[in-house]
């Protein structure tokens, strides 16, 4: 009866998660997803603080635990497919979660412009708990920057590793020791862009595999292309 944390997600509204299908079909038998945590850093630490003053601790919330209502793997998924097309998954949550400095929604990629987009050349943002160089899970959560490749440029590597890769996965990283990796599936790939006047961080994509170790160079990650589904996610979207 052991809990333990083994995936990410995104807050797209406040009732649902984004996610990676393998997250859920293709964990072992004997694991369960209870609850999932929102507003969290440090999963050691009850409460997340800071002091720059002696004296003075400026802290968060302390993180929000909700149980999963229903679980929303993509119809076309198979967890025995060596080439995961399809590695995306909706959770609903048992109960509408508050938006606070430390819990809001990531945007998902809605208009038109922003679902052409591919951000090739560009670093963006990987988040996660996974494991670090050191192969432990990071107990805090951590941020990396990777480069998007197109799928031409990085195709041939995961070709010759028996993996045919799909218009809706992208390649990002492919630099030393700069990588998602175990225990970062099912979190975002985001980029920041003005939709509005405030910046806001969009989602490009969700972790979904990539080399064994991690941060291999010249061995990019790869994430299931969100724009790709977002006429799925609204059809599984419900009050």
């Amino acid at each position: 009866n052991r809990k333990g944390y083994s995936c990410g997600g995104s807050l797209i509204n406040n009732r649902y998660i984004l996610t990676a299908a393998h997250c859920l079909l293709r964990t072992p038998k004997s694991w369960r997803l209870i609850n999932l945590r929102l507003g969290e850093h440090n999963i050691e630490k009850s409460r997340d603080c800071e002091s720059e003053v002696p004296g003075l601790e400026d802290c968060s919330d302390p993180p929000l635990d909700v149980s999963v209502e229903e679980q929303i793997p993509h119809e076309l998924y198979n967890p025995q497919d060596v080439n995961q097309p399809y590695d995306i998954a909706l959770l609903r949550l048992s109960r509408e979660v508050p938006f606070t400095n430390f819990i809001k929604p990531i945007c998902l990629p809605l208009a038109e412009d922003l679902r052409s987009k591919n951000y090739i050349g560009q670093k963006l943002t990987v988040a996660g708990w996974g494991r670090t160089e050191n192969r432990s899970q990071s107990t805090v959560k951590l941020k990396v920057d990777v480069p998007v490749m197109s799928n031409s440029d990085c195709a041939p590597t995961y070709k010759r590793n028996g993996v045919t890769l799909v218009s809706s996965q992208i390649c990002a990283g492919g630099e030393q020791a700069k990588d998602s990796c175990t225990g970062d599936s099912g979190g975002p790939l985001m980029v920041v862009d003005r939709i509005v006047k405030e910046e806001n961080y969009i989602i490009h994509g969700v972790v979904s595999f990539g080399p064994t170790p991690c941060g291999v160079e010249n061995f990019p990650g790869i994430y299931t292309r969100v724009a790709d589904y977002v006429d799925w996610i609204r059809d599984h979207l419900k009050p």
